[in-house]
């Protein structure tokens, strides 16, 4: 089946410049695919929106602020061990150039200028949160959330697992070869186990991530977005939007448990868990991934109507 594609764009929204990309038919169901800390919308990959835009869905993706072909910021200075650990310990503020919040409101800028007044939202890591923070302040914009491999940002969760923490800590490579070497062994990490058909597509992966340019400085500032803007557990208990939780048994960087505490914190939110499954969606997990995500999302929508 052919997808509709409409190559990627520039929306002026909330100040800044939003790179996005559309899949899918103009009059089709909006759902828009929020990425994680530091990930460019090339990370959702070309054919995992297809399969999902084919399934009756106008799939949107795009660089957060400060990522890929989206508005570089300023300000925020790199984060220290010592100031991680004053956060985890001392439950320190951290000071931020801007937090969640205002990437949320980039999110619904972005569906201003494309005319969608609400869409289905899937959230990855750190897209999780945004979108969480999207059904909290502006309800009548989700017309289902779907949360995956993210958290609630409840201090209390159980921490990363070293390795991971020291691979985001860890600073970008500037040379493309080392970049791409650094690129495979981390997603090798993230994802928990050998992939083997992933692992053959990591070169052109990164290929494709490093030449559409990196920004150091802008992971740094979007990590202080997140700790800045602490648990949301609260009020999570006033999203009103039909939520799956999905999240993966293998996850190093954030722990199934901060799964399982964002379902209990949204008011008859669904779980699911995905055996082997880390802190990536392999091929091989796609076809359970977006048959749930089609399920949920239409449900929701036969629900509204």
């Amino acid at each position: 089946m052919t997808v509709a594609h409409q190559p990627p764009r520039i929306a002026r929204a909330n100040g800044i410049n939003i790179c996005y990309e559309i899949f899918g038919e103009p009059t089709a169901e909006p759902m828009l695919l929020i990425m994680g800390l530091g990930g460019q919308m090339v990370l959702w990959d070309d054919a995992f929106c297809e399969q999902i835009a084919s399934r009756g869905f106008r799939v949107i993706r795009f660089d957060n602020r400060d990522t890929g072909h989206s508005s570089k910021l300023t300000g925020g200075k790199p984060l220290t061990w010592l100031e991680m650990l004053r956060v985890r310990f001392l439950k320190s503020r951290v000071e931020a150039p801007y937090d969640l919040r205002d990437m949320s409101e980039d999110t619904t800028a972005l569906m201003d200028v494309l005319g969608i007044h609400s869409a289905h939202l899937v959230g990855a890591s750190m897209g999780g949160m945004i979108a969480q923070e999207i059904a909290i302040n502006f309800p009548h914009r989700v017309r289902s959330l779907i949360s995956m491999m993210s958290t609630t940002g409840n201090p209390e969760l159980p921490q990363p697992k070293s390795k991971a923490v020291s691979m985001l800590m860890a600073p970008l490579p500037r040379e493309r070869e080392e970049y791409i070497a650094r690129f495979k062994q981390n997603w090798k990490v993230l994802r928990g186990g050998r992939f083997s058909k992933d692992e053959a597509l990591d070169r052109s992966r990164a290929e494709r991530v490093f030449d559409r340019g990196l920004n150091r400085a802008g992971v740094t500032r979007q990590i202080r977005a997140v700790l800045a803007s602490g648990s949301r557990k609260e009020r999570l208990r006033y999203v009103k939007a039909p939520t799956l939780v999905i999240h993966g048994t293998a996850d190093p960087l954030v722990h199934l448990n901060a799964g399982r505490d964002t379902a209990a914190a949204i008011p008859g939110a669904k779980l699911m868990i995905v055996p082997g499954m880390g802190h990536a969606i392999p091929m091989a997990l796609w076809p359970e991934i977006v048959d749930a995500i089609d399920k949920h999302a239409h449900r929701a929508s036969a629900k509204a109507a």
